[in-house]
């Protein structure tokens, strides 16, 4: 319970800036493509930390590397609340807290399949991960209400304080909990590349690396379409929930039930079912600006429930598709390679936004609609990836 509330606690701070992006952007004067490269140094410094935390955590363990990488975050969560008034500081601060954070994720994942059989490993995978999308949540809701009601400013140092909150769950929740390690680098690094000859393997760490494209640039544009979507209707607060309850509490969601659908029918059923839901929507949002706002709301849940209803299978799969001693170096490449792509939607989308008449005039369907439709190509090529996975029996308890 305390590993999933500190989850929680710390997903406050990573949808902070999507959240806050409308404003922002005005306060700084910053173009869609120079508001997107920010968003993109928080990417690629949570892939690098993905890697290093993942690799280590054979050797270390994952229990040690999690609270260490919790405390980091608590830090640099902090720093970026208080200190990013500006584009440059903003990039700098946003990539730390991203090269921190990205630590507690694969960590909290080889915690959970240390202790769970595989009969019920999806649906623990899909609590955890679940939490972090009910984070998601309260973080977008929590900064579209207070940076357009109180500004940017408030919008950082609220969510800033929840990593903080999250290590002074997380050391306590981890107290008396066993730290395996591996030994053997030479072993780790052969399962870590494991995937290079097995074809199950392959197949899920390319699916991940295409639906990381899909899902990060969902993430960090979603929230701006709907901002422009919903300006004529409500207040702020009532904006901001409703940008938040569409996109995470839908994800949310799809964590919980989708990880225990994996279990009872089968990885590769939900991996395709998410994969065609994802992409159909990716390709229909971004036409849909000055349709009725039911309709708008309605898609963008479903597409907050089909872009990580993946996730946990994703995650739980790769767990049985290498040995333990390996697990966290295999997660280590599989990061670098996910991340590494979905750190660079976000600047691809705000590239073409900028190119097919950006965010500064019209906010009409044509520029969100191919920046969301180039979003799809990721999730089309996630379908194909679990399509040619080879068949699966689910698990009985």
């Amino acid at each position: 319970m305390l590993l999933c509330a500190s989850r929680f606690a710390t997903s406050l701070s990573f949808m902070v800036y999507a959240g806050a992006l409308v404003p922002a952007m005005q306060a700084w004067g910053m173009s869609a493509g120079e508001a997107g490269s920010i968003q993109t140094a928080f990417n690629i410094g949570y892939a690098l930390s993905l890697v290093g935390s993942s690799w280590f955590a054979d050797s270390l363990g994952a229990k040690r590397v999690f609270l260490w990488a919790s405390w980091a975050t608590a830090l640099t969560g902090l720093a970026f609340a208080f200190f990013a008034r500006s584009p440059e500081s903003g990039l700098l601060l946003f990539a730390l807290v991203g090269l921190t954070q990205g630590g507690t994720y694969a960590p909290s994942i080889m915690l959970v399949a240390q202790g769970v059989p595989a009969a019920r490993r999806g649906a623990a995978v899909g609590w955890l991960l679940a939490a972090g999308s009910l984070g998601y949540f309260a973080s977008i809701a929590l900064a579209a209400w207070l940076a357009e009601r109180f500004g940017y400013e408030a919008a950082f140092i609220a969510c800033g304080l929840g990593p903080l909150l999250a290590a002074l769950l997380a050391t306590p929740g981890l107290r008396g909990r066993a730290n395996p390690v591996a030994g053997g680098g030479a072993r780790r690094l052969r399962g870590a590349f494991r995937f290079l000859a097995d074809r199950r393997s392959f197949l899920l760490t390319a699916g991940y690396t295409t639906h990381c494209w899909e899902l990060l640039g969902m993430w960090a544009w979603l929230p701006a379409f709907l901002t422009a979507s919903l300006a004529n209707s409500g207040g702020a607060g009532v904006r901001g929930l409703w940008i938040a309850a569409a996109i995470h509490l839908s994800g949310f969601l799809s964590s919980l039930l989708m990880g225990r659908a994996s279990d009872r029918l089968g990885r590769r059923a939900v991996l395709v079912a998410m994969g065609l839901l994802g992409a159909a929507c990716s390709f229909t949002i971004g036409w849909m600006d000055g349709m009725p706002l039911v309709l708008v709301l309605a898609v963008a849940a479903l597409y907050g429930f089909s872009a990580l209803g993946d996730s946990p299978v994703l995650s739980t799969a790769m767990t049985e598709s290498v040995e333990p001693g390996s697990l966290g170096a295999a997660l280590a490449v599989r990061s670098i390679l996910g991340f590494g792509a979905g750190g660079a939607a976000p600047l691809a989308v705000g590239l073409v936004l900028d190119q097919t008449g950006g965010m500064a005039g019209q906010m009409g369907g044509t520029p969100w609609g191919w920046g969301f439709a180039l979003l799809g190509v990721g999730g089309g090529l996630a379908t194909v990836c679990a399509l040619l996975l080879p068949a699966d029996r689910p698990h009985r308890s």
